[in-house]
Parts: structure tokens; C-alpha cells; sequence
């Protein structure tokens, strides 16, 4: 399994959470469990005594390409439980996020793929890098069935009908430039230290407006109900889809009957 782990800066109001490393930042219930420990700091920092945000970024080529699927299938004998291990956890993780009594804000600087796109969905404001990097659900074009919940938190945060059959029918690996024009990204920078300083601008512009930590998350829950209700699910990527069988890479199935 992937070491790698999460750091945590506060700066003023700000909370910088970093996904650390080279690699490609894969959600494993390490990673998982890591990002949501740094997620409690925040929510209980006994040095926060007025309105703060938080922004998630991560170093090097990815934000996240999603679950770690080696990990998950490693072992043939818990190759039915490691799945919904790590569903469940991100699915506690989505959870955290909406229910976090902050703004949030994805600054991806990378590329973010299935799981790793989910996350940054999971923010209240995505930023983007120009020039480097996609969004992009990836299951259809590696063979693997998409969990409901996953396309609920995709509808909730894209309007158009058309895009959304393009992000989840079309596999459309979104760039910055494109994710703004789709509605997904709100707004591209030209580098790593321009998306994060923009990140940091919008936080500073929100916690300007002295909301209130607790109203905010359960507006959010609100708005978010849906999500919520569908984090409940126990499916995970891969489940068995009509026909029996599932993938377990690009046009490669195992029977499940």
C-alpha cells in the first residue's frame, strides 16, 4: 500500500491541507484515513476561535488518480472486502467534507481521476491549473461499473445534462480551460503556486464574511441531502452489474454468479 500521507498548515485563517509525495496519491484507507485525522485537527483546532476555511491541494503529477485498486485486489482472498473497506471510507470522508463547518476549496494542481475527482467534487470551490492536469471519471474506459453515489455527487455539482453525459458517458478528461466552461471549475491558474494562492485569496474572501461554522454545514447538509442519502449505499466501483460479471481491469471480467 501507498505510505504516502497528508500534511496540515494554518495559515491566519487558512488551513492548508497537503497531500504529500510524488506519487500518484491513490485513496487507500491509509491515505483515507490520514486526510480525514487532518480533517478533525481542523474541525476542533483549540487555536480557531472565529470563521476559517479550508483548502486541499497535493504535490507533484496528481491530485489523486483514485482508489487504489492494486491494494484492493492484491490479495485474492479479501478481494471481496478491500473494495468496500475503501468505500466506506471515502464515503466517511465525503461525508466529513460536507458536514465540515467551513468553506472548502479543491486546489488541483494535478490531475484528479474517479475517486480523485470525487474528492475534488466533495469541495465547495474547485480551482484548477492550467496546462497541466485533467478531471476525469475513468470507469467507463477501464471497464468498471460506477457506483450510484458517485454519479449523485457528480449530478449535484453539474447543471447541464449534456455535460454530465460527457463526464460520465464519455470519459472527457476536463481540462482547466474546459471545467470553467462546463460550469465544474471555478476559475484556472497558470501554475502550482498561482492555483494555491488563488485558493488562499478565495478562503481569506470567505472567512471575511464572518459566517457562522455551524449554519454553514448544515445548509450544506441541506443542500447536499441527496449526497448524503446515497453515501449510505455499501456499493463500491466494480460492483456486479446486470449481466453477473465485473471488470477487474480494461475488458477483463470475472464472473460473480
Amino acid at each position: 500500500m501507498d505510505s504516502e500521507m497528508c500534511t496540515l498548515e494554518k495559515r491566519g485563517d487558512i488551513f492548508i491541507l497537503r497531500i504529500t509525495g510524488g506519487g500518484e496519491h491513490r485513496m487507500n484507507p491509509t491515505l483515507i484515513d490520514s486526510i480525514r485525522s487532518a480533517l478533525d485537527r481542523v474541525k476542533f483546532d483549540p487555536d480557531s476561535s472565529g470563521p476559517t476555511a479550508l483548502i486541499t491541494t497535493a504535490d507533484g503529477k496528481f491530485f489523486s488518480n483514485g482508489y487504489d485498486l492494486s491494494w484492493a485486489l492484491s490479495d485474492p482472498a479479501q478481494a471481496e472486502t478491500r473494495p468496500k473497506i475503501m468505500s466506506k471510507k471515502l464515503r466517511l470522508l465525503v461525508s466529513d467534507l460536507i458536514s465540515l463547518p467551513m468553506p472548502t476549496i479543491a486546489a488541483v494542481t494535478g490531475h484528479a481521476s474517479a475517486a480523485g475527482f470525487i474528492l475534488a467534487l466533495s469541495h465547495d470551490y474547485l480551482l484548477m491549473r492550467k496546462g497541466r492536469g485533467f478531471l476525469y471519471m475513468s470507469e467507463l474506459d477501464i471497464g468498471y461499473k460506477i457506483p450510484h453515489w458517485f454519479t449523485q455527487i457528480v449530478k449535484s455539482k453539474v447543471a447541464s445534462p449534456k455535460v454530465w453525459r460527457d463526464v460520465v458517458l464519455k470519459s472527457a478528461r476536463i481540462t482547466a480551460e474546459m471545467g470553467v466552461d462546463w460550469g465544474i471549475v471555478d476559475s484556472a491558474h497558470e501554475g502550482v503556486e498561482e492555483t494555491v494562492d488563488a485558493a488562499v485569496r478565495l478562503g481569506a474572501e470567505l472567512v471575511k464574511r464572518k459566517w457562522n461554522g455551524k449554519v454553514y454545514a448544515d445548509n450544506r447538509r441541506t443542500v447536499f441531502a441527496d449526497v448524503l442519502a446515497a453515501l449510505g449505499s455499501d456499493e463500491t466501483v466494480g460492483d456486479p452489474g446486470e449481466d453477473g460479471s465485473v471488470a477487474t481491469s480494461a475488458g477483463d471480467t470475472v464472473s460473480r454468479l
